[in-house]
């Protein structure tokens, strides 16, 4: 039992301090439940070929054809056209999709759907987009709870049931609660997000008619403070060679952000006749040519030397008048947890040479790193600034399950690319929720979404079988997977037992309702720190083992569980949309908190009244 509980606790500190990635510490975990003989091996390996894995990987693959299809992109933007200018109507339109589409679609590949069409429909009523992510990703998790497969707690206490001699949950048994939590949601996070999230003067000017430009990215990453001008004279090396022979950013640690061509020996750069170009690797150097080189001074200084360049020493100058890089294209792009450039280094990934590119600064956790970027592993949820060619940076918004391009114009950021699969992924995503929904088709809710991620894969709704297995977010299947066996070992050595005795012994005399509420506060609580499904995979034999020894109906324990673990919102780690919207609305944690925890305790409060009307105990 002392090793359990010790295992248990290392692995929640790990958990929150998140040095060590989540599905190691599970890993870890997991084998020292097999070396001390806590669990055999046949028990530790056992959440491996769990139902609730094998379907959370048919769902990933799912979603991400409803995705890359732009079946879900289509359907959102055709029904935001009805919110017209108003930003009530936005408000609670983005909310009503929201719900409906996350009821069906992971909450993570939802809000990575919405967050392009959000930005572009706040910015068309000049509305700060911060104001509407935060309730876009709390509204994903609220709508997870009106069906089976809306979250994956939904899916651990259909199990729990099941493995206990109790009746499985029905794919729209959630729905009422699922409902309640989205009604009420909506109803308080109107004020909520109007007092604390907006932000004055955000979308002034320009920046609220073509989103963020190249001059406000610049000073917003602080590029110009180490920006510096060379003029290519005639006798320097650099003429005839293409920026991609040069390599300046692996050879130097500089990066050439801008070529500007002098025409007819022109060099007044207020000419008209001055040409800015992109830094492209396939651009050509000429003499006369000005380059713009963002670098520390002594790094441009040597790379200047190389190659007989004269430095200009007036950068300020211009700066201070005003840098018109308004002809090359920069946007910002945020990573996503099924990228495949996740812990790889600039360098490594080479986005010069594959997506003629550079990335000139990094933004994480609200701190933008400039210097040394080029051995800077990637994290999750990372915002990148790249620059180049606009077609060159929208190409990026193919790579859905690569990133989400959110820095560009709202011209740019409001075009919505159908392909013509929408209406297959369409079918089969409507004939999987047929055989889930209507008991009398013989087919089992984990055969019907194997058989519908097969589907999409057979019928071209992925480039091809990669780009389905890069779909699916291993790190969470891992996780869940190798944290399954811990409920067994705390059932085993009693732990689960003695923590729903002391919840009993606490709570039991003072009514079901109270215990109930033990473990939904419980449950809430410890989502803080980690992860939803972990939660709620330790919690659930807990709930089950107290409602037994009340003598009463496991069903509103259980749920108890799933809401207090899918309903955290006070954290921005607690849920990966939480953390997905982080980088793109600039929030802090405090916005979290003072947005996210009065939700959060008052959805408790309202759940925990409703509950037992719902399902008696």
């Amino acid at each position: 039992m002392i090793e359990t509980v010790a295992i248990l606790l290392l692995s929640v500190f790990f958990f929150i301090s998140g040095k060590v990635r989540s599905d190691i510490v599970a890993l870890c975990s997991l084998v020292a439940l097999m070396v001390l003989g806590i669990l055999e091996p046949a028990e530790a390996l056992s959440g491996f070929s769990n139902n609730v894995i094998i379907m959370m990987i048919g769902l990933f693959v799912v979603g991400g054809a409803i995705f890359q299809t732009g079946l879900a992109k289509m359907i959102s933007s055709k029904l935001m056209k009805l919110a017209g200018n108003s930003e009530t109507k936005l408000f609670i339109l983005v909310m009503v999709v929201t719900s409906l589409m996350g009821a069906f679609v992971s909450n993570t590949g939802t809000v990575a759907i919405m967050i392009p069409i959000v930005v572009s429909m706040a910015m068309s009523v000049k509305m700060n987009p911060s104001r509407l992510l935060m309730p876009l990703a709390f509204a994903s998790s609220m709508s997870g709870m009106m069906t089976l497969i809306g979250t994956p707690p939904n899916l651990v206490i259909n199990e729990a049931l099941i493995n206990n001699g109790y009746e499985g949950l029905g794919f729209f048994t959630f729905l009422p609660v699922g409902l309640i939590c989205a009604f009420v949601g909506t109803l308080l996070l109107m004020p909520l997000s109007k007092r604390f999230l907006s932000k004055p003067g955000a979308l002034s000017g320009a920046s609220a008619s073509s989103g963020k430009s190249l001059k406000t990215l610049v000073k917003e990453y602080g590029i110009a403070n180490n920006l510096h001008r060379l003029q290519v004279h005639s006798r320097s090396l650099l003429i005839g060679k293409m920026i991609g022979e040069l390599d300046v950013r692996n050879n130097f640690g500089i990066n050439i952000i801008e070529v500007r061509h002098v025409e007819r020996a022109q060099r007044n750069l207020l000419s008209k006749n001055v040409v800015q170009e992109a830094a492209d690797s396939d651009t050509i150097l000429r003499s006369d040519d000005m380059l713009y080189v963002s670098g520390t001074d002594d790094k441009v200084r040597h790379f200047a030397s190389q190659y007989n360049l004269e430095v200009l020493n007036d950068v300020e100058d211009e700066n201070k008048s005003g840098l018109d890089f308004y002809d090359i294209g920069v946007a910002e792009i945020v990573v996503m947890s099924t990228s495949s450039v996740v812990n790889k280094t600039i360098k490594e990934v080479e986005f010069r040479t594959k997506y003629n590119l550079s990335v000139l600064g990094i933004c994480r956790n609200n701190k933008y790193i400039l210097q040394g970027i080029a051995d800077e592993a990637i994290h999750v949820g990372d915002v990148l600034l790249v620059q180049g060619s606009w077609d060159h940076i929208g190409s990026l918004e193919k790579d859905n399950n690569e990133w989400i391009v959110v820095g560009r114009p709202l011209e740019e950021a409001a075009k919505v690319t159908l392909d013509y699969k929408a209406p297959v992924a369409a079918i089969i995503m409507l004939a999987m929720i047929a055989v889930m929904v209507f008991d009398f088709i013989p087919i089992a809710p984990v055969t019907a979404v194997m058989i519908a991620g097969l589907l999409m894969v057979l019928t071209g709704c992925f480039r091809n079988v990669e780009a389905a297995y890069k779909t699916i977010n291993w790190e969470s299947i891992v996780l869940i997977a190798a944290m399954m066996p811990m409920s067994v070992a705390l059932q085993k050595t009693g732990v689960s037992e003695w923590i729903s005795g002391s919840l009993v012994s606490t709570l039991g005399g003072y009514g079901p309702m109270l215990l109930m509420a033990g473990i939904y506060f419980t449950t809430s609580f410890m989502t803080m720190f980690i992860s939803n499904t972990a939660t709620a995979v330790l919690m659930a034999p807990i709930a089950m083992s107290a409602a037994q020894q009340v003598a009463v109906s496991p069903v509103p324990f259980l749920f108890a569980v799933t809401l207090g673990a899918s309903l955290c919102f006070a954290s921005p780690f607690s849920t990966p949309p939480n953390a997905l919207v982080m980088p793109a609305g600039q929030y802090k944690f405090s916005d979290y908190v003072k947005v996210g925890l009065p939700l959060q305790i008052i959805l408790g409060i309202v759940m925990i009244l409703v509950l037992p009307l719902l399902f008696p105990f």
